[in-house]
C-alpha cells in the first residue's frame, strides 16, 4: 500500500483495515458513479453514503457504519484535494472534498 505522497503505511492491522474500508466504498461508488459520504454520527459511529451529496438528503443511499476511530484514520491517510492511492494493486484516484448535510459536516470521497 502507498500513498502518492511516498508514505508506505505498515501492514499494521488499523491502517490496513481503514484502507480496506476506504477501498470498498470507493469500488461500490464507482460503480454507481457516485460519491462516497460519511457522516459523523455521534462521538463512535460514522455513517457512509454512496450519492450525490449535492442533491437531496434522500438521494444518499446509507451503506452502513464505520467507527469514529476507523474514519479518523482514513482522513489521516488521505488530503484533501487530489488523492491517488494505491491498496494492493489497485490504484484509486479521488477528490477528498468537504461539504454540510442535514446541518452536520460530511466528508466526500469523489472518485476522479
Amino acid at each position: 500500500m502507498t500513498t502518492d505522497s511516498g508514505v508506505v503505511p505498515s501492514q499494521h492491522g488499523q491502517l490496513q483495515e481503514s484502507l480496506q474500508t476506504l477501498s470498498k466504498y470507493l469500488e461500490l461508488a464507482l460503480d454507481e458513479g457516485e460519491c462516497v459520504v460519511l457522516v459523523r454520527h455521534g462521538a463512535e459511529v460514522c455513517a457512509v453514503y454512496i450519492g450525490d451529496p449535492t442533491g437531496a438528503e434522500d438521494d444518499l443511499a446509507g451503506h452502513g457504519t464505520i467507527a469514529v476511530a476507523l474514519a479518523d484514520e482514513v482522513l489521516d491517510l488521505t488530503a484533501a484535494g487530489a488523492n491517488q492511492i494505491t491498496i494492493g494493486d489497485q490504484t484509486y484516484r479521488f477528490i477528498r472534498s468537504f461539504t454540510h448535510i442535514a446541518d452536520r459536516g460530511a466528508v466526500v470521497f469523489t472518485p476522479a
